[in-house]
């Protein structure tokens, strides 16, 4: 690949994607790499009992429930209706997973949302204040409102104002009906820890935290089980033969300036990351470098966490991506989210990628 063709290839940093609300609710679905999951196909490791503990609470917590039997006049000698605290073991309208990254808890998410009749919404925490931000608060109550279940993925608070909008919702919710399954890095409790003054909004996340039956899942992230060291690293002749190999098998790759992308990151909503990456089979990064700027880390780790739900493989030049958050990130409040991302970028560099 010339200087020229290098130049002229699809870049990510030419799109300018928008996503409006209604769009916004079409894509509350799992992602496509969980289209068939299931809590048959969860593989809970023996070692940590807690795995298939957490599935079978979740299936009995979307079970529907029995029948009553007929019997007897007027009803009598009919079996009364199990409560539904009974039922699954908890009597809150919420199931709230809380586990180290790479456990399975998007897989049982998922496998949830299958197991769920009727109408039903999964998102990422991101996806849900954003369709707050488009629809307006009333707008997304009415078109979440009624639903069976409402499932959120990485449900981690950066701001205050974002624990309110989310303890209001998810109390409006499940004032209706809805039930909610959540997972997170961080117990419900501990939301914000190091990020704000977590104690001034106690009340919002105690709120939030009181309507959960709290699971924790133990065990080792599964991603890095096949995998050593940093996030693969390729010199710039492999680098422009990947993504010529890429392209020559029919898949569309992008070329970007890695300070060009997180430049351009700033510009585009992080609901909105999604449509960056519409009909992109291989992405190509090139001089990779550390960030010191944490507003900058984040806008990338959500970016990556769009580009992992794609399960999009990456190419990069520079140093390893694993090794990008410095200025001591990885030691303050942000530290599973980063982690979670160094996991992500470790998978999505390696030589074969399930997809």
């Amino acid at each position: 690949m010339s200087s020229d063709q290098q130049h002229s290839s699809a870049r990510l940093v030419d799109r300018r994607p928008s996503i409006s609300g209604t769009d916004l609710v079409a894509t509350l679905v799992p992602p496509p790499q969980f289209d068939h999951a299931s809590f048959d196909s969860y593989r809970p490791d023996a070692a940590y009992p807690s795995q298939d503990e957490a599935r079978e609470l979740l299936r009995g917590f979307v079970a529907p429930e029995a029948p009553q039997a007929r019997g007897g006049f007027f009803g009598l000698g009919r079996r009364k209706p199990q409560p539904e605290a009974q039922r699954v073991g908890t009597g809150k309208p919420g199931v709230y997973l809380d586990g180290g990254f790479g456990v399975g808890k998007t897989h049982l998410l998922a496998a949830t949302w299958h197991a769920t009749a009727g109408r039903r919404y999964f998102g990422t925490f991101i996806q849900y204040t954003a369709l707050v931000g488009a629809l307006g608060y009333a707008g997304a109550v009415s078109v979440l409102q009624g639903a069976r279940l409402i499932c959120i993925d990485e449900f981690e608070l950066d701001d205050p104002g974002d624990t309110m909008l989310m303890t209001r919702l998810i109390g409006d919710l499940t004032a209706t009906g809805s039930k909610i399954v959540a997972t997170s890095n961080t117990p419900p409790n501990a939301l914000g820890e190091g990020r704000f003054a977590a104690a001034d909004f106690m009340r919002e996340i105690q709120a939030m935290s009181d309507r959960f039956e709290t699971i924790r899942i133990d065990g080792v992230d599964y991603r890095q089980r096949d995998i050593t060291g940093d996030a693969a690293v390729l010199s710039d002749e492999a680098y422009r033969f990947a993504l010529a190999d890429a392209a020559a098998a029919g898949e569309r790759a992008t070329d970007d300036d890695f300070s060009a992308l997180i430049e351009h990151l700033a510009s585009v909503h992080p609901s909105s990351y999604i449509g960056l990456l519409d009909g992109v089979r291989c992405i190509g990064l090139r001089e990779v470098h550390e960030l010191t700027d944490q507003s900058a880390a984040l806008r990338f780790v959500a970016f990556i966490d769009r580009v992992y739900d794609a399960q999009i493989p990456i190419r990069a030049t520079g140093v390893p991506l694993t090794s990008i958050f410095g200025g001591g990130m990885l030691d303050g409040g942000y530290r599973k989210k980063y982690l979670r991302c160094v996991s992500r970028l470790n998978a999505l560099t390696a030589s074969e990628l399930s997809r």
